[in-house]
């Protein structure tokens, strides 16, 4: 996650689309008194400052109510640890003055629910030491579902814009444009693209079955976007 103060725009990062890419290339353009979070595993283009400090937790605890949520934010005090990769934007909403929140310029990256799946399973199988199999991932129906990470407890958008992957450098250059953030096209850097070597499109990996499994757990993403198998 960055917040640029130099170009007052705040990143929320998503899963599996490309963003840790994309946050390579801005650490890049950030001056030293914006936020940047750590990644992992780290790059030699990315530069992490400014994430860690104190923050006051009574907002969060009048809001958040469950106690997952409330060991999470006494956690991140006793640590110190104010901002953090893949951070949800209603948490950053919190932690930061409302004129920044508000007037800065939130965006993020979705993708299609089907291949973005298929992405991070060959991730997880690369991790699991390449014995998990594609039956056995669906089974633990750990998804990356990432509509919390950008929208409120309603289910209402908290960025000004979603880019879609699938038009990722098009999107990213309007956006840059309009930030002012100098860019030629490229990212210079794809992070974390080398697990998956079968490049068979998804329609041909999935079946019926799995298929609708996916869109029941994607259901949300599929209304707010329109995304079809």
């Amino acid at each position: 996650m960055i917040i640029s103060h130099r170009y007052k725009f705040i990143f929320i990062k998503t899963r599996k689309t490309a963003g840790t890419s994309i946050e390579a290339f801005l650490s890049q353009a950030c001056g030293p008194e914006d936020i940047v979070t750590p990644i992992h595993p780290p790059l030699p283009t990315h530069q992490p400052r400014n994430h860690r400090g104190l923050f006051n937790p009574f907002a969060e605890f009048s809001v958040e109510h469950g106690l997952l949520e409330w060991a999470r934010t006494a956690k991140h005090l006793l640590l110190a640890q104010r901002f953090y990769n893949h951070m949800p934007a209603k948490l950053v909403q919190l932690r930061l003055p409302p004129d920044i929140f508000d007037g800065y310029f939130k965006f993020c990256v979705e993708r299609n629910p089907w291949d973005k799946t298929l992405s991070y399973y060959y991730m997880a199988r690369h991790r699991a030491g390449g014995e998990l199999s594609l039956d056995a991932y669906l089974r633990q129906r750990r998804f990356p579902v990432d509509h919390p990470l950008y929208t409120d407890a309603q289910g209402r958008l908290l960025v000004n814009h979603v880019v879609r992957y699938e038009t990722l450098m098009h999107d990213l250059g309007e956006i840059f444009d309009r930030l002012g953030v100098a860019f030629s096209g490229s990212l210079g850097v794809k992070a974390k693209g080398d697990y998956r070597r079968d490049r068979r499109p998804y329609q041909e990996v999935f079946t019926a079955e799995q298929r609708d499994m996916i869109a029941r757990a994607y259901a949300r993403e599929i209304a707010l976007f329109g995304y079809q198998f």
